[in-house]
């Protein structure tokens, strides 16, 4: 693999170095910072949000936390050399990702997004695709008893008005409210096929929610869903900012990368 390095010959025989922000805790982020480490002419910090409680960390620096917001973000980047942002986050994590595309306009930075590519209906498929959390919890009640929630702990709020019992699973427990009548079931992906199948069946599961994240790693609960002709309510991805620069896979942030001056 060629290396994505990025250098700036000063005088006297020195390097300058292409100091790069990494937000976000995604598989993507922790690819970028480990093709990255160790390349002559980037630095590289990788922050996360502090969300997951053991979150799995990239190579290199990392900071945890946030930002105290667009203009904490801004004050951030000035404050550290930061000469480039990519925005690596997950597909929802909407308000990290405005941030940084306002941060990055002020601060006269470059500034990629990474975005993996969304699930696609195959053949078979039951989706009902809504806009957001509340159209998907108002979507959900006509559809059956017993509800599979794959929304992660955040959001989980948006059902707690809901009379149908939900399996909620979610790598940590959900934050705010909850059905009145629920199962926390804590696990981290993947997941293969046959498993979401017999958890699906054991559980007598009428419908899946789900958000449209894109991946491997958590896919196979579609294809048990198609296999057992379930609906699947699927929550669209927020929009990105207007103008906002944007790449599906690693190999496209090298090549930005090496655009950058």
């Amino acid at each position: 693999m060629r290396s994505f390095r990025k250098l700036r010959h000063h005088s006297g025989g020195r390097w300058a170095v292409l100091k790069i922000l990494i937000l976000g805790g995604t598989r993507e982020a922790r690819e970028i910072a480990d093709i990255a480490s160790g390349e002559r002419g980037f630095e590289i910090v990788s922050s996360l949000a502090g969300r997951v409680r053991e979150p799995v960390l990239p190579v290199g620096a990392v900071r945890v936390g946030g930002f105290g917001g667009a203009d904490g973000l801004r004050k951030w980047l000035a404050g550290n050399g930061i000469g480039a942002v990519i925005d690596a986050t997950h597909p929802f994590a909407g308000g990290i990702t405005a941030n940084a595309a306002w941060a990055a306009a002020e601060s006269g930075l470059p500034v990629l997004h990474v975005r993996r590519h969304g699930w696609s209906e195959q053949v078979g498929d039951r989706w009902i695709r809504v806009p957001d959390l509340a159209a998907a919890a108002e979507t959900v009640a006509g559809l059956g008893e017993r509800v599979f929630l794959t929304i992660g702990r955040q959001g989980v709020a948006a059902f707690a008005g809901s009379e149908q019992w939900f399996l909620i699973r979610a790598i940590d427990p959900p934050e705010g409210a909850v059905p009145a009548r629920h199962e926390v079931l804590l696990a981290r992906g993947p997941f293969s096929v046959a498993d979401e199948t017999a958890l699906l069946a054991a559980q007598r599961i009428d419908v899946l929610v789900t958000k449209d994240s894109g991946g491997a790693l958590t896919e196979a609960k579609l294809a048990a869903a198609r296999a057992l002709a379930l609906p699947v309510v699927m929550i669209d991805r927020p929009s990105l900012p207007a103008g906002a620069v944007q790449v599906e896979t690693v190999a496209a942030v090298r090549d930005w990368l090496r655009q950058q001056s």
